[in-house]
């Protein structure tokens, strides 16, 4: 398959996230060629946006020759169909977060795709914000110490009208409620920064607030790999919605995030570059658009760059399955009530 500077994407499932990223496309100069949706109004509407053209089986969009990699922009119980033809098509694969519903299907897609000789990406956009940047560095260097505990807390706001389709919050469609959808992202930072969690102990609260089968309150401890240990909770019934925080905190400091910005950086006789401190975060707790473009550029020409090396990008496939695999496990022990032990999986 021929390279290009410049990729060419075809994407699949024309939601409100699709709009995110073929804003992003258009400012790192990649080209959307095609676009497929179920509804196809709505298809035809998002491909005369972008110049693209429309296609009305996703499985002819998938084998494209105008294409390089597929978007899978879709809820993440489609994810595993698409993934097979385009592979089998030598087409490069990114879906959007969570990799899929069940930890399984991750590990296969991770498989599949290797056999193939394709790139798989999972889109995991924080990583690539100022704050983790830094933070990616400034942590393995060691000026907070020794780390003791690293915690996230996703105390968001969904209303009525959000989880009125059936869909919404259901085990078979989407995984799961506010910790897989919602939180997922705060999951995959914490494993970023503090490499494999070992063990989770788990509580939910299902329904809660809204009519929906999964959780929309949920809270578990962790203990990591390298000792330290963490809390992680997520909602989407905590009205008005408050911004997503990370905390870290080691025996030197503490660092904080706050939506996608560093808020906090409180560290004893620091030196080194500078924290890229700032005080006004974005953040989706009440409005799942409310996010920057700027990460989801720097992610998607990252992963360019890793289709032209032939290599995994940062945010790999199996990135996606080990941040999936922590949020099923925290669920395995929410059902179970005890404590889940967390295998590192040979992928």
């Amino acid at each position: 398959m021929v390279l290009y500077l410049l990729m060419r994407v075809g994407i699949i499932g024309c939601g409100a996230i699709s709009t995110k990223h073929i804003a992003a496309y258009k400012n790192i100069g990649y080209k959307v060629t095609a676009v497929n949706d179920v509804n196809e109004q709505r298809g035809r509407e998002v491909a005369a946006s972008c110049g693209a053209e429309f296609i009305a089986a996703y499985e002819d969009l998938c084998r494209h020759p105008e294409v390089d990699f597929i978007d899978v922009c879709t809820f993440p119980d489609f994810r595993m169909q698409p993934l097979r033809i385009a592979a089998d098509a030598g087409k490069h694969v990114q879906v959007q977060k969570p990799i899929a519903t069940d930890a399984a299907t991750a590990a296969e897609m991770v498989r599949y795709t290797r056999a193939k000789g394709v790139v798989l990406n999972c889109v995991s956009q924080h990583r690539f914000d100022d704050s983790m940047r830094f933070l990616q560095k400034a942590i393995p260097g060691g000026r907070l110490g020794k780390i003791l505990q690293a915690d996230a807390y996703v105390k968001w706001y969904r209303s009525a009208e959000y989880y009125s389709r059936p869909i919404k919050g259901s085990w078979a469609v989407e995984g799961g409620g506010a910790l897989i959808n919602q939180g997922i992202h705060q999951v995959d930072m914490l494993l970023f920064l503090m490499g494999s969690v070992k063990e989770v102990f788990g509580y939910w609260q299902l329904g809660a607030m809204h009519k929906i089968e999964s959780e929309d309150v949920i809270t578990a401890m962790m203990r990591y790999g390298n000792g330290a240990t963490g809390v992680i909770q997520a909602a989407t019934a905590f009205w008005p919605g408050y911004p997503e925080r990370i905390e870290i905190h080691g025996t030197k400091g503490t660092c904080v995030i706050t939506g996608d910005k560093l808020t906090k950086w409180d560290v004893e006789n620091d030196s080194g570059e500078p924290a890229p401190l700032e005080s006004e975060a974005m953040s989706g707790a009440s409005d799942p658009m409310a996010i920057p473009l700027t990460p989801f550029e720097r992610q998607f020409e990252e992963f360019g760059a890793a289709i032209r090396e032939k290599r995994d990008p940062i945010t790999s496939g199996t990135a996606g399955y080990r941040a999936l695999q922590l949020v099923t496990s925290i669920y395995q022990s929410c059902r179970e009530g005890r404590p889940v032990a967390i295998a590192d999986t040979e992928l």
